[in-house]
């Protein structure tokens, strides 16, 4: 299955405890609380271009799979990480978070983001 596409937010858990725990603060978690976002990905090959537009914010990664990039955190701050891939799952930890991105069926994705003790899961579903 291909993630290339268009997904807007549908759901989302857990939004407002994680960011504070990652430290977002609180103005920004209250901005985004109610935003869908859009993520839009385009993938040729290992080759990913991930942008999601959370209201009037904009975050671009650009990676290829196995190789170290540099990817921007939810927080803005510029980390260093590999995304691997096994089968519809995208994998990256980015300062003790982990990301997963997975295609749970051809019209749905799931982001989860994971700190010891806390997710966030965003369920969105293709445009």
């Amino acid at each position: 299955m291909s993630f290339s596409g268009k997904y807007q937010m549908e759901t989302h858990e857990n939004f407002e405890s994680f960011m504070e725990a990652v430290g977002l603060p609180d103005e920004l978690i209250q901005e985004g609380k109610d935003i869908k976002s859009i993520s839009e990905i385009e993938e040729t090959g290992d080759h990913f271009k991930v942008t999601v537009t959370t209201g009037t914010r904009i975050l671009t990664n650009s990676f290829t799979i196995g190789q170290e990039t540099e990817l921007e955190s939810p927080t803005g701050e510029r980390v260093n990480s590999v995304v691997t891939r096994e089968g519809n799952k995208l994998t990256a930890f980015l300062n003790g978070i982990e990301y997963v991105t997975e295609l749970t069926d051809a019209n749905t994705l799931v982001n989860t983001m994971t700190l010891p003790g806390i997710s966030y899961k965003r369920t969105s579903k293709r445009m």
